[in-house]
């Protein structure tokens, strides 16, 4: 085909649910700004609190304020231009700002399945060797894996955008997901289409099948090790541990499973998935992990609920205060 058949485009539709009906935008973008103020919040008090707090500047937290920061950037990332969208029928996004947002959003998803491997690192580390983990993974030792894993977590993306750079857009406009990611701007690019969507699901499944391998063999290391037969002895020791592999776990196959599979169904033949429900599925992997991680692995700590509590304790202390020189009348 010449270049004369191809349409410049320089800008793109953000099509967002194509079967959702025009009486119910109001209602999603409600919804939609309910979940991102959560989402943030909700990530935001941890990375506070890890700020205030010097006694939660230890390993473990620094992985979980790595991964609230990932959430909160992929929240912001993704979902303001969704509201936006269906809030005052804003779709239209331009050529640059799309590519950017489809860098960004495989980036911080590149960088979750890194910060789920560290994770899996360290709990195999603080459980098959307890006496030796201090030693072996200190702060500075974290802190230089995570600033590892926020580098080379552009490494896969960075690749990507350079080959979509150099590709040709001709047709429709009109990205049929929540936001722009690979699998949609591909559908769009004009020619031979194979190299390009090959290359992408060759890219997607190395970064989420290379972590997955190493966090499962991290916990059936945990399961089979011989270091927990002093553990298992102990029935509150057994369940702290086996409580640490399921949640975990349930949070991993949230995260791998339907991205999995939703960037295999356009490869494996007579398997389709409607725009909607594809839509669907990969708003459930891309915002419910963000939105849970905050109560999954800070609530459920000690040190995390004694700081809560305290802070609640010191704003109590100042509400009998106010109330009782607001309710003490004058006396003349």
């Amino acid at each position: 085909e010449s270049s004369e058949n191809y349409t410049e485009v320089s800008t793109f539709i953000i099509v967002g649910f194509p079967g959702l009906q025009l009486e119910y935008f109001h209602m999603v973008a409600w919804f939609l700004f309910i979940l991102y103020v959560t989402i943030v919040m909700g990530n935001l008090v941890l990375v506070v609190m890890f700020a205030l707090e010097h006694s939660l500047q230890k390993p473990m937290y620094i992985i979980m304020v790595s991964l609230a920061l990932s959430d909160i950037g992929f929240t912001t990332v993704a979902l303001p231009k969704l509201i936006a969208r269906y809030w005052w029928n804003d779709a239209s996004i331009g050529f640059y700002t799309c590519h950017f947002q489809r860098h960004m959003i495989h980036y911080f998803g590149s960088l979750n399945s890194l910060i789920m491997l560290t994770m899996s690192v360290d709990r195999y580390l603080a459980v098959s060797f307890p006496l030796r983990y201090p030693m072996l993974m200190t702060a500075p030792t974290m802190t230089i894996l995570t600033v590892f894993s926020w580098l080379v977590a552009h490494i896969f993306p960075g690749v990507t955008s350079i080959n979509f750079i150099q590709i040709s857009f001709c047709g429709s406009n009109q990205i049929i997901q929540a936001f722009c990611d690979t699998l949609s701007l591909a559908a769009l690019a004009c020619g031979e289409k194979s190299y390009l969507s090959m290359a992408s699901y060759a890219t997607a499944m190395f970064i989420l099948l290379v972590p997955l391998i190493f966090v499962i063999s991290s916990y059936f290391c945990i399961i089979i090790s011989n270091d927990l037969t002093v553990i298992c002895c102990s029935p509150q020791g057994r369940r702290k541990t086996l409580s640490t592999c399921a949640t975990q776990g349930c949070i991993i196959s949230i995260y791998y499973i339907p991205r999995f599979f939703v960037y295999s169904v356009p490869h494996i033949p007579n398997m389709k998935m409607t725009p909607d429900s594809q839509i669907a599925t990969t708003f459930f992997y891309s915002f419910f992990p963000p939105l849970i991680n905050p109560f999954v692995y800070c609530l459920r700590t000690k040190e995390i609920k004694a700081i809560l509590s305290r802070w609640v304790q010191r704003l109590q202390v100042f509400q009998p205060k106010s109330s009782k020189t607001a309710t003490v009348p004058k006396v003349k």
